[in-house]
């Protein structure tokens, strides 16, 4: 089976639908949260991945409802997110209510927004924090979002964790019988780790292989829907340099 991952979105319909389109034909669909916030374009966001089999929720998309403080965010954020919140439809609203911010989607595999310890808060970086939270779920793979930077960790069968190793553009990952990982695919919407391409993953179940890809897309049409809606210019300006 051919998964294509895709993690915070942030409205960025542009982008998504760059993705959507070099991705190439899959069996499954996996969003890790945070489809909306940041960006110019809530509806048309979830409307494409509303059939997504593994959809979760992140912090801004609880944000733009409503469902947590938006005190805890930066003041462009939550200039952000009340905005996408009072684009939402009744219909695209009550689909985002209702998603978890955890999905167990089998014996394999965990899907969280930030981290097992804190599923819409942590921001799971250091090699420390992975070994903490590697010991609070027990499948061998664990996907996350929330950072925006396509990162790798492992548990090998010793008990050495190693990471964060940053996943580059093409890099293709066997998963090995005994070693456990967290899989981070990076972000659609709004890419970090100063490379200012989307970022997402394509999991083969069958070759038990993960491989993560970069793709540029037009920056500059993102960035006039954003100027149109009178969203913070940090923001704006933020995509074109990976930030």
């Amino acid at each position: 089976m051919r998964i294509l991952i895709v993690s915070d979105i942030h409205s960025n319909i542009v982008a998504l639908e760059t993705v959507l389109a070099v991705a190439g034909s899959y069996d499954q669909l996996w969003n890790l949260g945070d489809t909306i916030g940041y960006g110019p374009r809530p509806n048309e966001c979830v409307a494409a991945i509303e059939h997504a089999s593994v959809l979760i929720a992140g912090n801004h998309d609880l944000a733009s409802l409503g469902r947590v403080n938006l005190n805890d965010f930066n003041p462009d954020a939550r200039t952000a997110n009340i905005w996408n919140g009072e684009q939402l439809t009744p219909e695209n609203r009550a689909l985002l209510e209702a998603l978890p911010p955890r999905c167990d989607i089998d014996e394999q595999f965990l899907a969280v927004h930030a981290s097992p310890r804190e599923p819409i808060w942590e921001y799971l970086l250091t090699l420390e924090q992975a070994r903490d939270n590697f010991k609070l779920f027990d499948t061998q793979v664990c996907l996350i979002g929330h950072s925006h930077v396509p990162l790798i960790f492992w548990l090998h069968p010793d008990g050495r964790v190693e990471g964060p190793a940053l996943a580059p553009d093409g890099q293709t990952l066997e998963l090995q019988s005994g070693t456990r990982y967290f899989f981070n695919p990076g972000s659609v919407g709004q890419p970090r780790n100063q490379d200012p391409r989307a970022a997402y993953a394509i999991l083969d179940t069958d070759a038990g292989a993960i491989t993560f890809h970069r793709i540029e897309y037009d920056i500059l049409q993102t960035q006039r829907q954003m100027t149109d809606a009178r969203l913070p210019l940090a923001l704006i300006r933020r995509l074109e340099y990976g930030m």
